[in-house]
């Protein structure tokens, strides 16, 4: 089991999986090849269960700043250094087409990753997922 996870570990350093997502225009790239990223419809359905605490922001912002930032930007802008170097922009949380995607979907996508996005169903509880989901909407909203 112990070398499972060396093999895993060596396996994401080597194909240099960070956390990208969408191009600037909202979309996922991959070069230009790559369709657009649309979560399933049943995705847009899919709600918090958790209960907005005062705390779920500050949570969800530790979250990020400690697994999304390097990729996304400490702003959620898609600028960050680990981005820039994967040939693909990550999504820019301000972007009007990442606004208008549902919290489901943007809860979607976190858990199954894409691409040069891993899937974090299996790093983060359904609640921390929601906690990025709820502190993405409030990158999303500041300027």
């Amino acid at each position: 089991m112990h070398s499972h996870k060396f093999l895993a570990a060596s396996f994401i350093v080597l194909s240099g999986i960070g956390l990208a997502g969408f191009s600037g225009k909202g979309h996922f790239d991959r070069g230009t090849s790559q369709e657009p990223w649309k979560a399933p419809a049943w995705a847009d359905t899919l709600k918090s269960p958790f209960h907005e605490e005062p705390l779920t922001l500050a949570q969800g912002e530790e979250l990020f700043t400690l697994y999304c930032a390097s990729c996304h930007g400490e702003s959620g802008y898609g600028d960050g250094a680990a981005g820039g170097a994967l040939g693909q922009k990550p999504a820019n949380f301000h972007d009007t087409l990442v606004k208008a995607q549902s919290d489901g979907a943007i809860f979607w996508k976190i858990s199954n990753g894409r691409g040069n996005m891993p899937p974090f169903q299996d790093v983060f509880t359904a609640e921390q997922r929601w906690q990025l989901v709820a502190y993405i909407r409030h990158l999303g909203k500041t300027e």
